[in-house]
């Protein structure tokens, strides 16, 4: 299984030629998950589980795949950027680093949005409520849109409803910018699949739908895109390496320390 990354354009606007490249989130801090305390660690989704161990980063490529799309999405002084499902917030630190004109993070978690708000609203940035499919957000009206590891989590039909949603608030020439799960090999059997399907599920407690590669792309065309970026590597989320890259040693005994005290986490 592999990460994808692909950067959309909305047409009308220049043509562009189509990148391949070879081989997110958020600050845990002690009260990362305020008033989750009471949650059941023997039903949690895969990604709060991990959130109150004390893991930062979420996305399924890491920093360096999130880095990577932001650099790549190219934010701008002059760009009003939206996030879909921002989540903990470390995505959001970075596309705010890039001083866009505007900023708007929508997640549907109303304690998640309470947390971004207290910690990084601003001038000019902003945190609503609301749902990635219908933002409320006027038509036409972003130059750049972006979301991590949230369409794998929705079946197809959802899956469109939040790229056309994207699409409809994106002015003419805007990109859209997307870090998903992908599957290998890009022939991969039906039943293949669903046997990954299947497990991921069972893993992670969401009923995730990861696509290969020409599969998101597919999907993302026929909803009016061009695609003219992708960037894909091994998904190593919980490899020792890819953990130390991105929470630093001192994180990873701390997150090794807590799965170890507390037994309902391994199940």
């Amino acid at each position: 299984m592999t990460n994808t990354e692909l950067l959309e354009v909305k047409g009308p606007g220049p043509d562009w030629d189509e990148l391949q490249s070879p081989p997110a989130e958020a600050l845990a801090t002690p009260d990362h998950l305020e008033g989750q305390d009471d949650l059941d660690l023997h039903k949690a989704q895969g990604h709060l589980l991990l959130a109150l161990m004390g893991k930062r980063v979420l996305r399924p490529g890491g920093m360096e795949l999130t880095r990577c799309m932001i650099e790549a999405l190219a934010v701008g002084p002059e760009d009003q950027v939206v996030e879909l499902a921002p989540g903990l917030g470390t995505t959001a630190a970075l596309a705010l680093a890039c001083m866009p004109l505007t900023y708007t993070g929508v997640d549907h978690d109303p304690r998640m949005v309470d947390q971004l708000r207290a910690r990084l609203e601003g001038p000019g940035r902003r945190f609503l409520l609301g749902h990635a499919a219908h933002t409320g957000l006027p038509g036409s009206s972003v130059d750049k849109v972006y979301g991590e590891a949230m369409l794998t989590m929705h079946a197809d039909h959802r899956k469109r409803e939040i790229i056309r949603e994207a699409y409809r608030i994106l002015k003419p020439g805007g990109s859209y910018a997307i870090h998903e799960l992908g599957l290998t090999p890009p022939a991969i059997t039906a039943t293949d699949k669903a046997t990954i399907h299947r497990e991921l599920a069972q893993a992670i407690r969401v009923n995730a739908r990861p696509l290969t590669a020409a599969e998101w792309e597919e999907l993302l065309v026929q909803e009016g895109f061009r695609v003219r970026w992708q960037h894909a590597a091994a998904m190593r989320l919980l490899e020792p390496g890819r953990m130390i890259a991105d929470e630093g040693l001192l994180r990873t005994f701390r997150i090794a320390w807590n799965i170890v005290r507390l037994p309902a986490a391994r199940v």
